[in-house]
């Protein structure tokens, strides 16, 4: 299938914008002191919410070519930061400041890396599942849970986030922190995402959704590795979705 010219030009604007905010974001990091812990999020925010709102301007058709360039695009986009490119070129350099957390060294791109191949390892079979029972649209409810939830809950948990607990980390033995005001924004988006595709659940499949998936969702991310909670949120969230329309 040819890939339209709308795709390569929505793409491109994408990039360009992901690459500015990145870059200020960078800046801030570096020359204002700002927590990489909230770059990080406007990055995660950025990554979430452009491609939405830029294909409401450029528009093009999405098919399994697409979806795979589009998995491409972003390993490319992550390899732009290894070592030996963003210490030979200063803006990359300044790029990855805003992502890379101290706490996270030198793990940092090694788990990013690894959770987007899980992610993706998750979303695939997820996508064809529902996409062949003219469901697709609910796979929204588990991203919106893990884009906006998960988003929201390092910034939140940094801000106001009195009581924590801690867990662990793949490749390392080091405990890190998450609070429980954090896990209750996967919580509380999971609910609103639900109810907000409710035409697409008969009662009882709504009322176990509500009962089932925001808490299921939420004791996933809180028991994930660290930086390692998309694959298993979007792993919960799917397999619950199937389990309550299979049985429901």
């Amino acid at each position: 299938m040819p890939i339209p010219f709308e795709f390569w030009l929505h793409h491109a604007i994408f990039y360009a914008l992901l690459f500015l905010i990145h870059y200020a974001c960078g800046l801030l990091v570096i020359h204002r002191n700002f927590k990489v812990n909230y770059t990080r999020k406007i990055n995660h925010f950025a990554f979430f919410f452009l491609p939405t709102l830029l294909s409401s301007v450029v528009e093009y058709p999405y098919s399994a070519t697409t979806f795979f360039i589009d998995i491409i695009c972003a390993f490319i986009f992550l390899t732009f930061f290894i070592a030996p490119l963003r210490n030979k070129f200063g803006v990359l350099s300044v790029m990855f400041c805003s992502v890379d957390r101290p706490e996270d060294r030198p793990f940092t791109l090694t788990w990013l890396y690894t959770q987007f191949i899980a992610s993706y390892l998750v979303l695939i079979p997820l996508l064809a599942y529902f996409e062949s029972r003219d469901m697709l649209p609910l796979v929204m409810i588990i991203l919106i849970a893990n884009g906006v939830g998960d988003g929201l809950a390092e910034p939140v948990g940094i801000k106001f986030g009195k009581r924590k607990y801690t867990t662990y980390a793949l490749f390392t033995q080091q405990k890190y922190v998450r609070s429980y005001i954090g896990s209750a924004c996967v919580l509380i988006t999971t609910v609103i995402a639900i109810l907000a595709f409710h035409p697409y659940f008969n009662s009882t499949q709504l009322i176990a959704a509500l009962l089932l998936m925001p808490i299921s969702i939420t004791l996933a991310e809180a028991f994930s590795p660290h930086t390692w909670d998309s694959p298993l949120i979007y792993a919960t969230g799917g397999t619950s979705l199937i389990g309550i329309f299979h049985y429901l």
